[in-house]
């Protein structure tokens, strides 16, 4: 092509001699806008399952999954308050998209907000993959691991507190049989939760989420022995070749802490999963565990992650990639990744979060290992069009476009929610 009577750039001219590309590599294509965003929810036994359509004006469907569940009401209300500004953009651009929310949101930044911002990130990409038709992972930077390592989750925590909606664990023989179970389904790995044993019979310690209610959160002798008879337990069933977790949550303080990681310095631990949002509490926790640390699920936001990882507080990040979306979740990854440490997704939602998690999984170079839960509700695969897979105690990673995976929208139907969800409501709890 030739520009007489004047000069023109070597940037120009080869602008000018390029077929029109939009940002998803089509020839000549208008670019994919967002034309609306929806929240559908549905049964999940002992809780509900939530989940956001975003549907784009070239009929392309991005979905994601999100909770209300673990302390977070009112996400779906925020997500659809965001929704108006997102229709229209271009879903290429979910990186401005995310700013703008942020910008939008600032005074109120994290909490809810972040967790609505993330599950609409989480959409954007799920849409631009299959636009690209390509797995998420790809544009994360490509996969590293064709196989990811996943530990049972609720081991025990599942069968104790919700007997209804699983086979029930009453007394220390169910236990030593879910120990089994994880080594001959072919896991390497378990985490269980705090209980105490009262005639024979486990119930959940939950005080830091108000089951029972003991705000002070002290522990004392007889919560001491129950985690360490707990835990000898599950190491005898399981076996010396299955590794063993436990999550202590929110339900002690910096001396209780302490306590707990005394009274099982015999015990041979993968880590010692807690939280706290004070770093300086958590890094001097860590400074004097005979186990590994690890932490932060509950952290929305690299801001909120930084003085964690200044601090040299955990030898795992954990990273919500639900709450944080995915492409956020990558950037805290590297954070962690210059500080040295390693990361591992929480993930004790529906299979759609497990696609997710799987992805980020596959992309990150410092995992550490991957949650998973095994006990399902009767119904779980009937909600999904597909459903994990796994050998020998590694997820493997699908190539299908986007997450891998959809909610089933007939069985949404068939299995509406029930009230609104969470452990903020009478009658629903979490681990």
């Amino acid at each position: 092509m030739s520009f007489p009577g004047k000069a023109v750039s070597r940037a120009t001219r080869l602008a000018a001699a390029a077929p029109l590309r939009d940002n998803c590599g089509g020839t000549g294509e208008k670019r994919m806008k967002v034309r609306s965003i929806e929240t559908l929810h549905c049964d999940a036994g002992w809780r509900n399952y939530h989940f956001v359509k975003l549907t784009t004006d070239s009929g392309i469907v991005g979905w994601s999954e999100y909770d209300e569940g673990f302390g977070s009401p009112g996400v779906g209300a925020v997500i659809e308050r965001l929704a108006e500004r997102v229709a229209g953009q271009d879903v290429n651009a979910h990186e401005r998209i995310y700013a703008d929310l942020y910008c939008a949101t600032r005074p109120a930044a994290g909490g809810v907000v972040g967790e609505a911002m993330g599950a609409i990130e989480n959409a954007l990409l799920d849409a631009k993959a299959k636009r690209l038709g390509v797995p998420c992972y790809e544009l994360l930077g490509g996969k590293i691991r064709d196989r990811i390592r996943v530990y049972w989750s609720h081991c025990c925590t599942w069968r104790i507190n919700h007997p209804t909606y699983y086979t029930p664990i009453t007394d220390i023989e169910g236990v030593k049989a879910i120990g089994r179970e994880v080594g001959e389904k072919g896991f390497t790995a378990l985490k269980t939760n705090i209980f105490l044993y009262e005639n024979g019979k486990p119930r959940g310690f939950r005080p830091g989420f108000g089951t029972p209610f003991f705000p002070e959160l002290n522990i004392d002798n007889t919560v001491l022995r129950n985690i360490v008879m707990h835990l000898e337990t599950l190491r005898d069933a399981a076996g010396p070749d299955v590794q063993l977790l436990i999550d202590l949550n929110f339900h002690a303080k910096t001396e209780g802490f302490l306590k707990i990681l005394k009274a099982i310095a015999h015990i041979d631990m993968f880590w010692v999963e807690l939280d706290t949002y004070n770093p300086e509490a958590l890094g001097y926790i860590r400074r004097k565990s005979p186990h590994p640390i690890a932490s932060c699920e509950t952290l929305i936001g690299l801001r909120e992650f930084k003085p964690f990882l200044r601090e040299q507080a955990m030898d795992v990040a954990i990273i919500d990639t639900p709450w944080n979306g995915v492409w956020q979740s990558m950037k805290i990854a590297a954070a962690a990744e210059a500080c040295e440490v390693n990361v591992a997704p929480h993930n004790f939602y529906g299979h759609l979060c497990t696609m997710m998690n799987a992805h980020f999984s596959a992309a990150v170079p410092n995992l550490r290992i991957m949650e998973i839960d095994i006990d399902r509700i009767a119904w779980d695969a009937e909600l999904f069009t597909h459903v994990p897979e796994f050998e020998n105690g590694h997820l493997v990673l699908p190539d299908r476009p986007g997450w891998g995976t959809e909610p089933n929208e007939e069985a949404i139907r068939k299995y509406p929610a029930k009230g609104m969800g969470g452990r903020v409501n009478a009658g629903i709890s979490a681990p």
